[in-house]
């Protein structure tokens, strides 16, 4: 599947209503965003949400970023996808992750779990072929599993080092979609708090801490919402300008899409009017 080069990172619960759903995929779409990434999840057989953004746009690819391998079994899992596949052709992809202890019941051993529910999904009538998901991959065996068992990874919450690191170990041919967190906002203060305010709970997840780790950053970087340093590092904030040369730098240390989620001060209301400054910037890349 052909993700292009850029898409938005979209979580489920924006926005609550279904038209607005539909209105704000058709311009995203129409903007040149070339895929939807969403947090919506799978209901037993087909999600509605998943659903509701093809319908609503005739080419993006629409991916899941990212079905829990704990919330959701593989025989409803390769369902769903083969119903959206019946009724959209090549435009979604499944994206699979091992989720975080303190978020998933039941959690043990998330590599031996991730292996059998792929064997699962290859054995499912219909499989999920392999080029049609990809992984939540931050370390090297995860990232290994992504490169042998599915198109590639999909890391999230991820400053430029681990994109050149994960490159490294997918190989030049296999996916890389990392998610970039963005800030239009250009006085330091208020956009490192607005950051803060969105790394707070991903900074007690232990898979993200300790990939950080594993990056060089401190548990100093880690506490307090996060040093200046980190902050900077896994969100990009200030101009248009500063904006496309940290996305520009996840391109050079090997991306082959990002997925761009905007952060601003409201999370009622999707953020459509950055996603408008920021086209003209991003997609010329």
């Amino acid at each position: 599947m052909d993700l292009g080069r850029l898409g938005v990172w979209w979580s489920g619960s924006w926005p609550a209503p279904e038209r607005a759903s539909v209105d704000v995929a058709a311009e995203l779409e129409a903007l040149g965003y070339t895929a939807l990434w969403s947090s919506g999840r799978f209901d037993p057989g087909l999600s509605p949400h998943f659903e509701r953004l093809l319908a609503a746009t005739s080419h993006v690819a629409v991916a899941s970023g990212i079905v829990s391998i704990w919330a959701a079994t593989p025989d409803d899992v390769a369902a769903a996808v083969a119903d959206l596949d019946t009724r959209y052709p090549g435009r979604f992809l499944l994206g699979l992750g091992a989720s975080h202890a303190p978020l998933a019941e039941g959690y043990s051993h998330p590599y031996a779990h991730m292996v059998r529910y792929l064997d699962a999904l290859d054995s499912a009538q219909p499989p999920v072929a392999r080029e049609g998901r990809v992984l939540a991959a931050l370390g090297p065996r995860m990232l290994a599993l992504a490169r042998e068992r599915a198109a590639g990874a999909h890391p999230y919450f991820v400053p430029v080092e681990h994109t050149a690191r994960a490159r490294q170990v997918l190989g030049a041919r296999a996916l890389l979609a990392p998610e970039v967190t963005v800030v239009l906002e250009g006085d330091p203060g208020k956009a490192r708090q607005m950051a803060r305010t969105f790394m707070a709970g991903y900074l007690t997840l232990p898979n993200y801490t300790n990939n950080l780790r594993a990056l060089g950053y401190t548990d100093d970087d880690l506490a307090g919402g996060g040093s200046d340093r980190l902050v900077d590092a896994v969100v990009c904030w200030g101009s248009l300008d500063a904006v496309a040369a940290h996305v520009r730098r996840h391109y050079e240390a090997g991306a082959d899409h990002v997925c761009v989620q905007v952060v601003s001060g409201s999370r009622d209301v999707f953020p459509l009017a950055e996603y408008r400054e920021l086209a003209p910037a991003l997609l010329n890349m």
